[in-house]
């Protein structure tokens, strides 16, 4: 057990060195959002190809909705931030209504160093399609992520 334990640890400082080193690759974590567009807070999965990425985010709250958004990121003077800006589309259900529409994101995205937690707040207005047409701008949010 002690063995198992020094190896779990040098493993663990050696993941958080390399993290160092580099951007995360995938980070998984909450979403807190505004509370009227169709994406509200819920769960966030983020997943970088070079310096774009595609992000999920699956929200709860009067129902139910997936947005599934891609994301060019740069960055910024400091170290491990970067802004970002990007576009996509979601689909949403509640009690009374269905929701398709666009979404559009910009946002500041930093990754701390040597813990692997990435934090991110960002504006996504979203322009809705199908039963209730209109654009809604109050899409603000704040996410944590564990990042991997």
């Amino acid at each position: 057990m002690k063995k198992l334990l020094i190896l779990t640890a040098i493993t663990c400082s050696l993941s958080f060195s390399l993290r160092a080193q580099e951007s995360y690759h995938n980070a998984i974590g909450v979403r807190l959002g505004s509370s009227e567009p169709a994406i509200k807070s819920g769960i966030t999965f983020k997943h970088f190809f070079g310096r774009n990425a595609v992000e999920a985010i699956l929200s709860f709250g009067d129902g139910t909705a997936i947005c599934g958004l891609y994301e060019i990121h740069r960055p910024i003077a400091l170290s491990n931030l970067q802004w970002f800006i990007g576009a996509g589309g979601y689909v949403g259900s509640t009690s009374s209504t269905n929701q398709v529409g666009g979404a559009g994101i910009i946002g500041l995205d930093y990754k701390f160093p040597i813990v692997p937690l990435n934090l991110s707040l960002d504006w996504k207005p979203e322009l809705n399609l199908v039963s209730k047409v209109g654009f809604q701008a109050a899409g603000i949010g704040f996410s944590a992520r564990f990042a991997f």
